[in-house]
């Protein structure tokens, strides 16, 4: 279903299977264990930022510097296509340029725990998308470990949601957000497929840039100086922004949307780790059992179907 279209010729979206269905293996794993980090830690980048620029500066700088980084890779400059440059286009849209530009607006009317909450239901949204285009449901061990691992995600939330507060705005945004990411990780899979993921990302972030640069523009006046914050944008772009989306979309492409976005579920795990190590928090006993129940809906979903 890569290649779709209607009677007009515009492509439609559409989704592929993974190119490798056995059990995750140490390639798997380890782009798994990539994105988890990088984007695990990316909120405390983000976090300090945030200290000195506005919300849309931010985005603007970790998309600019993510296509810096990239652009300096000469395989990512391969060409696309040009009945595949919508597609592109589009996934940078969709998948990098309205989330990056949403979750900043939306933290304003939602704690960033709830945020964590509902960013967890990308695997699910991801399985939804699959089924539709493949028009099939996911292996039983797909969706088993997808609810496990959403329940642990859950639980892990749960000590900071008693003190936490959301209104409908704030919720609906994410909730949006959470949609686009699950229609992108399968988006990206034939895409990935055909060219890699270094051209696709490369000229999906420059479709992004042009999303997030009017908002970051126009609020550069409303930010400040330091370069602790300048510094942290670094790490920010170069590798929440660069290195994590390619790594992301070589994960899906090799197994698949659904199975690839449990990575997800082990980003708040990270930032649980980091809190401990960095800042000295301490762990509620839930937050330690939710963080078990992702390790095992993650090990159920990354085994081989029959």
């Amino acid at each position: 279903m890569a290649s779709s279209t209607n009677r007009h010729g515009a492509p439609l979206p559409s989704t592929s299977y993974g190119s490798h269905a056995d059990a995750f293996g140490p390639t798997e794993w380890g782009l798994l264990s990539g994105v988890a980090l990088i984007w695990g830690s990316s909120f405390v980048f983000m976090a300090i930022g945030l200290d000195a620029f506005a919300p849309g500066v931010v985005t603007l700088a970790r998309v600019s510097l993510g296509v810096a980084a990239l652009a300096l890779v000469p395989k990512a400059r391969n060409a696309i296509d040009r009945a595949d440059r919508t597609r592109v286009f589009t996934l940078g849209v969709i998948w990098i340029g309205i989330p990056l530009t949403i979750f900043p607006i939306a933290q304003q009317w939602i704690d960033s725990s709830v945020a964590g909450m509902l960013n967890g239901a990308v695997p699910i949204t991801s399985a939804m998308f699959a089924t539709i285009f493949l028009r099939r449901l996911p292996g039983w061990r797909q969706l088993v470990g997808i609810g496990v691992g959403f329940v642990g995600v859950v639980a892990i939330s749960v000590p900071e949601l008693a003190d936490s507060s959301a209104t409908a705005v704030g919720a609906l945004l994410v909730v949006g957000a959470v949609v686009l990411y699950g229609l992108s990780t399968n988006l990206a899979v034939p895409l990935q497929q055909k060219y890699g993921a270094l051209p696709v990302l490369f000229y999906a972030q420059l479709a992004a840039l042009v999303v997030v640069a009017p908002i970051g523009l126009v609020q550069i006046p409303s930010s400040s100086w330091a370069w602790p914050s300048a510094l942290a944008m670094i790490p920010l772009g170069v590798l929440g922004t660069g290195l994590a989306f390619v790594l992301m979309a070589t994960l899906v492409g090799r197994v698949g949307g659904p199975r690839g976005s449990i990575a997800i579920y082990f980003v708040p795990i990270v930032a649980i780790v980091l809190g401990v190590v960095v800042r000295g928090d301490s762990v509620e006993p839930i937050a330690i059992a939710g963080a078990t129940l992702v390790l095992v809906g993650a090990w159920i979903a990354s085994r081989r179907e029959s």
